[in-house]
């Protein structure tokens, strides 16, 4: 039955055949590699406008200067990441990239920052979706929570049914909200083209403002800056691209970042010109269109597929988070689950964890994730300045041709990512200071994680482990608590191996009780060595687990190995088991961690 329903919910399995057939082209990955960058156009905008509005509408006019900085460092960002792409084609981003070039802390610090970024991905955007939905119905909003957890759980389990699968549904509603914001680009600069926007609607460029700083225009820049979350997703994602893996990766990202660039700048140019005030009660696309289009299909339809891009931008994370995650899995940094791919060639374990850490999330913050997005900012231009650093050091030290150039873009773009970075550590340290915190505490576990797998390996490697010792026979326990079927097959069993003393174990709570099954035990196995144990405590695990440690303490002397085989029957149904007292479980729970005791189990399968 579980079978059935895994199958209903992700699909048939896949044959390791089939890998290629999982690999995307470059208009799918545009939809979902780029749902996350694309969406920020909703609020990067936005925000810029929240810090001058301190000011006053006379400063609007410097959202014009600001969006272009913005666009100066998304082009040295998508310039650095398109390097990185055909530089380190295995993928891993920024990971990669610093703990190649930087060393190993760097790349971790990197590496944990984007781990965790994604998960404030998929809990930031599904929230931010999930409220663009309730606030068109009112009634609904007592439901955030619920309603944000199960798109989590829908994207999870379509993103578990393969990427192509997951592709196919996403890219209508990317592609949709793309179009959406040209018509309403479009439309908008036409009207202001001609005249049809009253000019006193804006503070002609170049109008002085008094109480502008350097500080507060560095302020809106970094804010604005956070529409550049997401930038770096497609040079994790490289080996879900067809071949040339790193030339449509190449492609799709400088695709991408010219879709971005248009739409950012379009969006800052009518909010300009119509004068728009940021309002807590209505988003500024949301103000432009209605200025642009009135309440007709138009703005629903434009409204509609923002809320959509905000909640599909999670899929970003679900499609770069499970394969950085391999990128830390074969360092042996995070654990190697996170490399094997499930039934439908996905990374399924790294999707799960994403998903399920995302709820938590939501949960935890009751879907008021708001506040995270300095912290979802922050932790990306962390990787971003680590990796542009690294892409520096690389050119450095390998001069190869044309690498004056390559610099001087990496330069540009480490110097501006450090200054935004700085500035949300300046300007909203209440908000960002547990990436302090639990950078620090990713990297330590890390390397927690890595210095248990190095011990291991070591441990097993044959030229440095001890010599094993030579085993002359066993002695084989075996546990029973009455005259059954099941005992006696695991008699017949452990007398059945070579080289073995077979020993019963029986513990007794009532002397009568103890004395009648000795007797019956010496008329029904006479062969067969009998150990009754008085628990004076009803406890069977103590008197046992002291009995066992006693036996392998002389059998050791002798190069013999303790076994103990735990009969246990299996109920015709699963759910039979409930019914039953899982003496075995507990017993092999509590001796599987004896150093020299090997622990077995004979199953016998009853008939009803």
């Amino acid at each position: 039955m579980i079978s059935s329903i895994k199958r209903l919910l992700i699909g048939r399995p896949l044959k390791s055949a089939q890998l290629g057939e999982q690999k995307l082209n470059k208009t799918k990955a545009l939809a979902i590699l780029s749902s996350d960058a694309l969406s920020s156009v909703a609020y990067g905008p936005e925000q810029i406008l929240i810090v001058l509005v301190s000011i006053g509408a006379i400063a609007f006019w410097y959202s014009i200067p600001i969006a272009i900085g913005v666009l100066l460092l998304l082009t040295a960002l998508i310039l650095s990441y398109r390097q990185i792409i055909y530089a380190y084609p295995q993928g891993g981003g920024a990971y990669v990239v610093s703990k190649t070039n930087l060393g190993v802390n760097p790349g971790l610090v990197a590496g944990g920052s984007l781990l965790v970024d994604y998960i404030l991905t998929v809990a930031v955007s599904v929230s931010a979706g999930t409220d663009a939905i309730t606030s068109a119905f009112p009634a609904l909003h007592d439901y955030n929570v619920e309603i944000a957890i199960v798109f989590v759980i829908f994207l999870t389990l379509l993103n578990l049914r393969g990427v192509t699968e997951s592709a196919s549904v996403l890219a209508y509603p990317v592609y949709l909200f793309v179009l959406a914001l040209f018509i309403l680009i479009g439309v908008g600069l036409f009207n202001v083209i001609t005249g049809q926007v009253p000019p006193e609607l804006h503070t002609p460029i170049g109008t002085p403002v008094a109480g502008i700083s350097l500080f507060l225009l560095l302020k809106a820049f970094a804010s604005g800056s956070s529409a550049l979350t997401g930038v770096e997703a497609i040079s994790n994602a490289i080996p879900n691209f067809k071949d040339p893996a790193p030339k449509n990766a190449a492609r799709t990202l400088m695709l991408m970042g010219t879709l971005l660039a248009i739409l950012l700048s379009g969006i800052v140019v009518l909010a300009y010109y119509y004068g728009i005030t940021p309002k807590a009660e209505e988003t500024v696309v949301s103000q432009i269109a209605s200025q642009t289009f009135g309440r007709t299909f138009m703005y629903f339809f434009i409204q509609g597929t923002t809320a959509l891009i905000l909640i599909l931008a999670a899929n970003t994370g679900y499609s770069a988070f499970p394969l950085l995650a391999v990128n830390i899995a074969n360092d042996k940094f995070i654990p190697r689950m996170f490399t094997l791919r499930g039934d439908r060639l996905g990374y399924s374990n790294g999707i799960m964890m994403l998903g399920f850490a995302s709820i938590l999330l939501i949960i935890t913050f009751h879907g008021h994730t708001e506040n995270l997005i300095p912290l979802y900012a922050v932790g990306v231009f962390i990787p971003f300045t680590l990796s542009q650093t690294g892409m520096m050091v690389k050119w450095i030290r390998e001069k190869p041709s044309g690498w004056v150039s390559k610099l001087m873009i990496n330069s540009a773009g480490a110097l501006i990512s450090f200054v935004v970075t700085m500035m949300f550590f300046i300007t909203k340290f209440s908000q960002v200071w547990p990436v302090l915190v639990f950078i620090p505490v990713i990297v330590l576990v890390f390397h927690k994680i890595h210095k248990h797998y190095e011990a291991i390996a070591d441990q097993l490697r044959v030229t440095t482990c001890e010599a094993a010792l030579p085993i002359e026979g066993n002695v084989i326990i075996v546990p029973v608590a009455g005259i059954t079927h099941v005992v006696e097959n695991s008699i017949n069993y452990a007398k059945s191996l070579s080289a073995s003393q077979v020993i019963a174990v029986h513990v007794a709570f009532d002397r009568e009780e103890e004395k009648r099954f000795e007797e019956k035990w010496k008329e029904w196995q006479p062969d067969v060595r009998l150990v009754t144990l008085h628990s004076h405590y009803r406890n069977m695990i103590h008197p046992l687990s002291k009995f066992v440690d006693t036996v392998e303490h002389k059998a050791s002397e002798s190069n013999y190995r303790v076994t103990v085989l735990i009969p246990q029957f299996i109920p015709k149904k699963g759910w039979h088991n409930m019914l039953h007292n899982q003496s075995s479980l507990l017993i092999r729970s509590f001796l599987l961690y004896r150093k020299n005791v090997v622990v077995s189990t004979l199953p016998y399968h009853l008939k009803h």
